[in-house]
């Protein structure tokens, strides 16, 4: 027998859950088109590198981070974050190095 799980005041099995997830999965790669579609599963789902990708569709260095970053700005804009989603280039290095490191990292921040 199908798993229940109460959202909203209503039971919801966990097929029904499955299958609205997987809606919603469709309905945002339907809006942000198949230019990025394949990347980013590839890069979010399947947690393939960058260069694993470049170098499987043959695509120069560096341009799947191109790609990537084009097909993050849409998918933030489908889901309404497109003028939130900001970052912020000149944040300084942070690192777990531990104090008896044999070395420093200039400019990095400490704790």
């Amino acid at each position: 027998m199908a798993q229940d799980r109460r959202t909203g005041g209503g039971a919801v099995t966990f097929t029904e859950a499955a299958i609205a997830a997987r809606q919603r999965v469709r309905q945002a790669l339907d809006a942000i088109g198949p230019e990025f579609t394949g990347l980013l599963l590839d890069v979010c789902c399947f947690l393939k590198r960058l260069e694993d990708v470049e170098r499987e569709r043959r695509w120069p260095p560096r341009s799947a981070k191109v790609v990537l970053q084009l097909g993050l700005a849409s998918l933030a804009r489908h889901y309404g974050y497109a003028t939130e989603a900001r970052g912020n280039a000149q944040a300084p290095m942070r690192t777990w190095r531990g104090s008896d490191a044999g070395f420093e990292l200039d400019g990095a921040c400490e704790g």
